[in-house]
């Protein structure tokens, strides 16, 4: 039997947040940062990998510090500075909602071992969501806490969890019930 071999995925956190629905998505966003930095710090103590996955905002240099410089003059400084990534972990940066669309992230997690993955961040209705049905494609083991997506509104955050119970096998709960 394969010994599972987890990452754990942060997904957009990285953000300007000035876009249409912006102001609604930073505000849901506030509530989710405290959980992933939690599930980040059990993630280190267990030598889980933690992998930052975000859009490229038009920097395609894949240099994380010009991407936080940019997103730090919009909206989301507040986010970024809770949730900045540290230098033992990984930034890939993607083009696209998919964390796997046009990414290195296939070719890190398999050279990781990894076969199971942790999906956090933002928007649960988009990226979350496209990552999780691209992932499970792959035949990744996911989980997805409920309490470390969120989206621009509860409605849309509450359609994609439907989607992902009724169409993906992840395993959905709050995060404080997520074991390494």
């Amino acid at each position: 039997m394969k010994k599972n071999r987890t990452a754990l995925l942060i997904i957009d956190m990285i953000n300007k947040f000035d876009f249409p629905g912006g102001e609604n998505l930073l505000i849901n966003t506030e509530k989710i940062v405290e959980p992933i930095n939690h599930l980040k710090k059990k993630a280190k103590i267990a030598d889980v990998p933690v992998i930052y996955v975000n859009d490229n905002y038009g920097l395609w240099q894949d240099n994380m510090d010009d991407i936080i410089k940019v997103c730090k003059e919009g909206k989301g400084r507040s986010i970024i500075d809770k949730i900045h990534p540290e230098e033992d972990e990984y930034f890939i940066v993607k083009p696209k909602h998919s964390c796997f669309f046009g990414t290195q992230l296939e070719i890190l997690l398999h050279q990781l071992g990894v076969n199971h993955l942790i999906l956090t961040g933002i928007a649960g209705d988009i990226c979350v969501l496209f990552t999780a049905n691209d992932a499970y494609m792959r035949e990744y083991e996911l989980s997805i806490p409920i309490d470390c997506i969120t989206s621009e509104s509860k409605e849309d955050n509450d359609s994609a969890i439907h989607i992902i119970k009724k169409t993906i096998d992840a395993d959905l709960r709050d995060s404080g019930e997520i074991e390494f």
